[in-house]
């Protein structure tokens, strides 16, 4: 085998590669004894048969099967021999092939960067701190009174803070609104959850009643389809139900499997202070990734940036072309019991938002392709950075011995399978039958540890401040995570 490099360009190498036709006839010739010792034809015993008939039958199959087991070895070859580090699979381009002559190809492959020793030790990062305050604790408990609240069927008319159990079609002329129409919704009249205007035409009315109500979309509507027009509701009243008053007590504790209200509280608590603790080391990744990219500009592959960038862009198209959701067409709720949550949403997952105006488009068809533009732009840029951390990350990993255990990978698959109840045995068997989808969940775990590993090295210092500051967007900055 011979190989020439006929070009070495920053990360790019090229190289002609040629394969002597004596060697892949010697291949053929071996793969077609191979196939005669367990072959049986008519009229020949078993290894009997013949060269010149094996190479009739079976040469073109396997002159193709020896090229391409001697395309993948032969690069693999040249590669290794001069120890390259190939951030993709090679390409390769067939210069000659015919039977006979000798195997030339082109074959193309980007290197990994030489990446620079990091100083951790020089890193300065600065972690949130949240003592969880008794107000949220309170508030936090009220939702889940509010949640626990009783309800009894009454025999009179409506009033605010009642609970109406309904069948709705809502209409737009002959158009039926998504998502406003439903059977036994439950509609929570004084709540708010619905479009303004709704609710109040509902007070008053009694079991067994059939209620028309006629209103017209506020023209900021979020759903701009709905904006400003008028619609009609037919609504059938099934059963007036009146709430509890709201009890906090250490009933409400026993309600929800606790012992009291104490140990309700506490769970709260408890709760809550993970959730935040998640929050800040969120914050505490991104700023430790804001450091390392502004500490390394080592130039790196171009394919890594078009594939990143072509997930990126895929997404982005996405969230423009998605309609809205159907059930908020007409804002009204499935049910009274889904509007409080005892804990706020966690943060993870923030650092890995798209930014959304560098592509708005316009209402010209000019603004639209320069907006377009600079969300490209935007987006190269953010998955050139992306890559840049991730081979960091990576590297640094590699240098520490930093690996994803077993264990670790299938208890990120039982957490996976838990967050679908119900379907728990699907998830399982998917991971199973696709082991290559593993790496999906392999990666952020390796990402996690290895942040973890540059934090107990660099210089971390912890400032108290309230759940808002810690909530509330930090300062502007590139999507680091994904890497």
């Amino acid at each position: 085998m011979q190989v020439t490099e006929t070009s070495a360009e920053a990360l790019k190498r090229e190289f002609t590669i040629t394969v002597p036709a004596g060697d892949l006839e010697q291949e053929i010739t071996r793969r077609l004894g191979e196939i005669g010792r367990q072959v049986r034809l008519p009229g020949f015993r078993p290894g009997k048969v013949p060269m010149q008939i094996l190479r009739t039958r079976f040469g073109p199959s396997v002159r193709g099967e020896v090229l391409q087991h001697t395309l993948q070895t032969s690069s693999a070859e040249a590669i290794s021999e001069r120890q390259l580090r190939p951030a993709l699979p090679p390409r390769v381009d067939i210069v000659s092939a015919d039977e006979g002559a000798d195997l030339e190809y082109k074959m193309a492959v980007e290197v990994l960067p030489e990446i620079p020793e990091p100083n951790f030790a020089d890193l300065d990062i600065e972690r949130l701190v949240v003592e969880v305050p008794e107000q949220e604790i309170d508030r936090a408990v009220e939702r889940i009174a509010e949640q626990q609240r009783k309800s009894e069927v009454v025999e009179r008319p409506a009033e605010n803070g009642d609970i109406l159990l309904v069948d709705v079609e809502g209409r737009i002329g002959e158009r039926e609104i998504p998502g406003a129409s439903g059977k036994d919704r439950q509609i929570v009249l004084g709540a708010g959850s619905s479009i303004p205007g709704f609710e109040e035409q509902l007070v008053g009315a009694t079991a067994g009643e059939h209620r028309q109500v006629h209103l017209t979309f506020p023209a900021d509507y979020a759903v701009a389809d709905l904006a400003g027009k008028q619609a009609d509701f037919t609504v059938d009243i099934k059963e007036v139900r009146q709430r509890s008053p709201i009890s906090i007590d250490d009933e409400l504790g026993q309600a929800v499997g606790l012992e009291n209200l104490a140990e309700l509280r506490q769970e709260v608590r408890q709760r809550l202070q993970r959730d935040y603790d998640a929050a800040s080391r969120l914050r505490l990744k991104r700023s430790l990734l804001d450091k390392l990219a502004e500490g390394h500009d080592f130039p790196v592959p171009p394919g890594m940036v078009d594939l990143e960038f072509d997930n990126i862009w895929t997404q982005y198209q996405a969230q423009r072309e998605a309609p809205p959701a159907a059930a908020s067409a007409a804002g009204l709720p499935a049910s009274a019991e889904g509007a409080a949550d005892a804990l706020p949403a966690s943060a993870e997952g923030a650092a890995d938002a798209l930014p959304t105006g560098a592509g708005e488009a316009g209402d010209d068809g000019g603004e639209r392709e320069q907006s377009e533009e600079a969300a490209r732009s935007e987006y190269r840029r953010i998955a050139e950075r992306r890559v840049r951390l991730g081979l960091l990350l990576a590297e640094v990993g590699r240098k520490n011995n930093i690996t994803v255990t077993p264990d670790e990978v299938n208890q990120a698959i039982t957490r996976e399978a838990r967050r679908h109840p119900g379907h728990e045995r699907q998830i399982l068997d998917f991971y199973r039958q696709n082991p290559g989808t593993i790496d999906a969940l392999r990666a952020p775990i390796f990402e996690d540890k290895v942040i973890d590993f540059i934090a107990e090295l660099a210089k971390i210092e912890e400032r108290k401040v309230t759940s808002q500051e810690l909530l509330g967007e930090p300062e502007p900055g590139d999507d680091a995570s994904q890497s």
